[in-house]
């Protein structure tokens, strides 16, 4: 038995980044205090979500890792609550800017620094004009309570992300998000797609899930965000084990025995049964090379 237990938060964002870290580290302790070893936080937290318009302005907020204020605050409480902290920031490495995640040990160092792989390009969501797309590749690493496996917002509707990280041995998947209305679409709510979509994720890895997204009303310009929060954890068959609502702050929390879930794994046979050879159609974007075309 190897009992963890995970916390995702959600929480709205201003202009005001040290009160945004601070009620942030607030969510953290709130965790940390009803037993949270591995703490997830939303997507992009220390400002409001910037990407709603395209604004040359906003490239002046990125910032290397080791002068990333968010990262360095988040890595001295992981330090102090003895806790796993993914910290997901804007980053600049060189001329290049990416959406990336320093997932944090609970002893304060930075284990990777993973930056997001699919980035979206659509009204509200323009990802596209400030981040380049991720060069690291997905990542596991062993923190002190499990083999954590992360991706960022659009990277957890891609079946791929989920199943490179188990494969790479994650026992937990763990997604920052940042998503809420469609401006072109206002009669859209993705919410319960966004939510089946990981829970489908947990359920064909059989590995428990966490994913915190934003709440609040959010504006750009003449483009309106409106963030729909229902932050939750998945047990490894995809079940709900704890959730959020889709207005207000929050912490949730849920316990996982990691090792019943890889006993779980190996029973079905999933990863045994793969056909590596029979999927190369995954391969091209075409999805035609296997047919010699």
């Amino acid at each position: 038995m190897r009992n963890i237990t995970l916390a995702a938060t959600q929480m709205s964002c201003s202009w005001d980044i040290d009160d945004n870290i601070a009620r942030a580290e607030g969510l953290v302790r709130q965790a940390a205090d009803a037993g949270a070893q591995v703490i997830l936080l939303q997507e992009l937290f220390e400002t409001p979500y910037f990407c709603l318009e395209q604004d040359l302005q906003y490239f002046d907020m990125a910032r290397t890792l080791e002068d990333s204020k968010v990262v360095n605050h988040f890595g001295a409480l992981a330090k102090e609550l003895d806790v796993v902290l993914p910290v997901s920031y804007y980053e600049r490495a060189g001329l290049t800017r990416y959406n990336s995640l320093a997932v944090i040990d609970a002893d304060g160092s930075v284990l990777t620094n993973y930056r997001k792989t699919h980035i979206p390009q659509a009204p509200g969501y323009e990802e596209k004009f400030y981040f380049s797309p991720g060069d690291t590749g997905f990542q596991v690493v062993e923190t002190k309570f499990g083999r954590v496996g992360c991706g960022v917002c659009w990277d957890q509707w891609f079946p791929e992300t989920a199943r490179s990280l188990v494969l790479q041995g994650a026992e937990i998947l763990m997604f920052p998000t940042a998503i809420g209305s469609e401006p072109k679409k206002p009669e859209l709510d993705s919410s319960g797609h966004w939510r089946r979509t990981m829970q489908g994720h947990a359920a064909a890895n059989m590995v428990p899930l966490v994913a915190s997204n934003r709440v609040g009303h959010e504006t750009q310009g003449e483009t309106e965000g409106q963030f729909y929060g229902t932050s939750f954890i998945a047990g490894y068959t995809g079940e709900i084990l704890a959730d959020a609502d889709r207005n207000t702050e929050a912490v949730i929390t849920a316990s996982v025995d990691l090792d019943a879930a890889n006993a779980y794994r190996d029973n079905w046979g999933i990863f045994r049964d793969r056909r590596p050879n029979m999927y190369e159609a995954l391969r091209n974007l075409d999805g035609m090379a296997a047919q010699g075309q």
